[in-house]
């Protein structure tokens, strides 16, 4: 991924490019994308972009095993993220969902994802510090809470699921307000040209109806235009 389409995914939402992946294909049908409703901590931020970094944590109860074995896990955690590829998403997975409790993305966490250098965090577990999360590292999450629990890394860097939508490690995700997409790899070279053409056939809607009326007649003309464009 060049830093032109880095930029371009920065400054598109998900939703674009869940639609640009299909005009890539050439087909309806893409689904690795997440369900359901999701939290965002700043709803204007620009998109986070990244190869994952995958972990799974748990909160409602403690931890079992001895002090040194947690503290190893944890610090070969934050090894793992602080690591790999760069632009990099945090993309954790919350065991105790439904019922999570455990708010493992605050003020502390998000400021020391953000200082390794990765570009946000996905989750579908709890965040909280609304209002002292650091500027330029956004979070979408499965909910928001007060109390951090018991929250412990169980492990990291094995796939994971968030909202239905499974997460290999190194895979590229695009995420927003609206939810999260995995770019598929053979998808990578052609999404610019996809993404552009995507937006020339909506422009064609959008310049024929935004601010006026039109009648049905005009409406046919409109959308066969549409659709020729944009397949």
């Amino acid at each position: 991924m060049d830093d032109a389409l880095l930029d371009l995914l920065r400054h598109v939402d998900t939703p674009t490019v869940c639609n640009a992946i299909e005009v890539a294909q050439g087909k309806r049908g893409f689904n690795d994308f997440t369900r359901g409703t999701m939290v965002a901590s700043d709803g204007s931020a620009l998109a986070m972009v990244g190869y994952a970094r995958t972990a799974r944590i748990q909160a409602v109860k403690p931890p079992s095993e001895p002090a040194d074995v947690i503290k190893a896990r944890r610090m070969g955690y934050y090894k793992y993220m602080s690591e790999g590829p760069r632009p990099g998403v945090a993309v954790v997975q919350d065991m105790d969902v439904p019922n999570a409790i455990g708010a493992y993305w605050g003020e502390v966490n998000t400021n020391i994802h953000k200082a390794f250098g990765l570009s946000g965090a996905l989750t579908d577990g709890v965040m909280r510090d609304l209002g002292d999360l650091p500027d330029g590292f956004p979070v979408v999450a499965g909910s928001i809470g007060p109390s951090h629990g018991f929250v412990h890394v169980i492990d990291f860097d094995h796939p994971v699921e968030i909202f239905g939508m499974s997460v290999p490690p190194g895979a590229l995700v695009h995420a927003d307000r609206h939810g999260g997409v995995v770019i598929p790899d053979d998808i990578i070279p052609k999404l610019a040209d996809a993404i552009a053409q995507l937006m020339r056939s909506e422009k064609i809607v959008f310049d024929a109806v935004r601010g006026k009326r039109i009648d049905f007649a005009e409406f046919e003309t409109v959308w066969a235009a549409f659709e020729a464009a944009r397949t």
